[in-house]
């Protein structure tokens, strides 16, 4: 009993160090594994992929990944119908900087999503890493640009 009111400060900072290694697998990291741009660019071209970009509309247009689909994490929830075919599929979730692309990650695994990916670092690590982006909205595949309404008379 002695040496741990003697050692208690040195015991909590192992308990503390433990628990820190530990949080990233308790926390799930939304049910997907996180991928390096070099790892992804491997899975997209070994299992094809599909890469789904949840930034925002002026993001998308900046810069994304080859044949990403553009789908913004706060229209996901709506638009999730349009991914339903690649529920059994691969799919690389991607944003700027690998948060919201987790948290798209979680909302696909809670649809039944079952082989879910996430870049690790997002569209930030893979310009690091210097690979390909592709500049403008890829419509009719993205929604950066509004589609064509009917007009009414």
């Amino acid at each position: 009993m002695e040496f741990i009111t003697n050692n208690a400060l040195l015991i909590g900072l192992a308990v503390g160090s433990g628990l820190m290694l530990i949080w990233p697998m308790l926390r799930g990291g939304g049910g997907a594994a996180n991928l390096t741009p070099a790892e992804a660019v491997l899975l997209i071209n070994r299992s094809n992929a599909l890469v789904l970009d949840v930034r925002e509309d002026a993001e998308f247009a900046a810069g994304h990944i080859m044949d990403a689909r553009h789908v913004p994490l706060a229209q996901l929830g709506e638009r999730i119908k349009e991914l339903e075919k690649f529920k059994d599929k691969p799919v690389l979730v991607n944003c700027q900087g690998g948060v919201r692309s987790l948290k798209a990650c979680d909302i696909l695994r809670k649809q039944g999503f079952s082989q879910l990916h996430n870049l690790e670092g997002g569209l930030n690590a893979w310009t690091a890493a210097k690979l390909p982006v592709v500049k403008g909205c890829a419509w009719p595949t993205s929604s950066c640009t509004p589609a064509p309404t009917a007009l009414t008379a």
